[in-house]
């Protein structure tokens, strides 16, 4: 389907011919490469000149709308006078033919453009440039451009051409959709491995350094009492500690992730409970009852991080003496509790400003990749539980 502009009725048009087997040959091999090149500028300026020669036309120019979808923004052409591509760089959504094909998403047809050369100028687009055919660029119903064949005066492609012109329009539009798509996962997949890197971070270097800030003030006051035995202990903590911080962000940098325990996730979490007792000295009681279960690396990873994140809110917040980290089996999968008997959940209110609240959001989205859920809630016999439910098929599936 398309639409006559303007017919010129005093002269017989020329009829381009019908495409040649070579053609069809070429409008294969321009479909191959819409669908294979991910640069649509370099594929639009790459075919532009096939298509031109496919359609017997004398120039051509491809036009996409812009962000804001009110503009025609040319991004390739062909055989137009040398000021024309820079001039008609940005033209507006809804001008002359082009604005008409885009709007009424068919094929338009001027038989001649004076219109434009009204707007532009006599002789604007050239000699050999008297008529236009513009194919919107189109999939599903969403316009996406026009790209325009221009003609000399007297010729126009024949319906044959037209139908072939309009297949190729629907196909970069599909390139074009595709594009847009591979953008936007583009985007969200870097979105993503940000907030991963940010956890990392978190996970392996910010608790660390909030032990270090809770040791400063200790390792102050041992100075200050001359009391040589507690700043020795208390200086060794925060040069351990700072070690820590420092091999942990070396291995960051290197690997772009923590890694756990090789031998494990059960080994994992006794030195993690191992490491707490030290630190903080409230009593840990670890339990596992799924003993032999071997986890995917990347499921290991995200279960010992909320265990370790939990620990680290109870060592800052709880005031607890004692607490119990439970690894074990649930209908349809695993679980494990972090269990104090401190002081309650704290409201978000009441949080401090060290890292809580991004804490427990990483701990969440962890949870999420696993296809579990993460509770946090008070303890029946006083203190708060915290619980990571997730589905055996997440410990044989792999992730992307």
């Amino acid at each position: 389907m398309y639409v006559d502009a303007k017919m010129n009725a005093a002269a017989m048009p020329t009829s381009v011919s019908r495409p040649s087997a070579s053609d069809a040959g070429l409008l294969a091999e321009i479909a191959a490469g819409l669908s294979a090149d991910s640069d649509m500028g370099a594929l639009l300026q790459r075919f532009l000149e096939p298509i031109v020669r496919l359609a017997g036309a004398s120039a051509g120019a491809v036009r996409v709308l812009s962000d804001a979808g009110d503009q025609l923004v040319m991004v390739s052409s062909i055989g137009l006078p040398g000021g024309t591509a820079g001039s008609e760089h940005a033209v507006d959504r809804h001008c002359g033919h082009c604005g008409a094909a885009a709007d009424t998403q068919t094929l338009v047809w001027a038989a001649d453009i004076d219109d434009c050369n009204r707007r532009t100028g006599p002789g604007f687009f050239g000699n050999d440039c008297r008529r236009l055919l513009a194919v919107p660029l189109q999939h599903r119903g969403r316009v996406l451009g026009v790209y325009n064949l221009f003609y000399a005066e007297g010729e126009e492609p024949t319906a044959e051409i037209r139908g072939v012109l309009k297949t190729i329009g629907e196909l970069i539009g599909l390139a074009m959709n595709n594009a847009a798509l591979e953008a936007e996962t583009l985007r969200t997949r870097l979105t993503h491995e940000r907030q991963a890197m940010a956890a990392e971070v978190h996970d392996s270097i910010a608790q660390t350094l909030t032990f270090v800030k809770m040791r400063l003030p200790l390792l102050q006051d041992a100075l200050r009492a001359h009391d040589d035995d507690r700043s020795r202990r208390y200086l060794g903590d925060v040069r351990e500690a700072v070690g820590e911080a420092h091999l942990k962000l070396r291995e960051i940098i290197t690997h772009l992730r923590t890694r756990i325990d090789p031998r494990g996730l059960d080994s994992a979490l006794q030195t993690l409970a191992t490491r707490f007792r030290q630190r903080s000295g409230i009593e840990l009681i670890y339990r596992n009852a799924a003993t032999g279960l071997k986890l995917p690396a990347e499921v290991e990873t995200d279960v010992f991080h909320i265990a370790q994140e939990a620990l680290a809110n109870i060592e800052k917040h709880s005031a607890a003496r004692h607490t119990w980290l439970t690894f074990d089996t649930a209908p349809g999968g695993f679980e494990i509790r972090i269990e104090d008997d401190g002081i309650g959940p704290s409201t978000i209110d009441e949080q401090t400003d060290d890292g809580s609240h991004f804490g427990l959001g990483i701990m969440s989205e962890r949870a999420q990749r696993l296809g579990g859920e993460l509770t946090v809630a008070a303890r029946p016999a006083g203190g708060t539980r915290v619980r990571l439910a997730f589905p055996a098929a997440a410990t044989t599936e792999a992730r992307p």
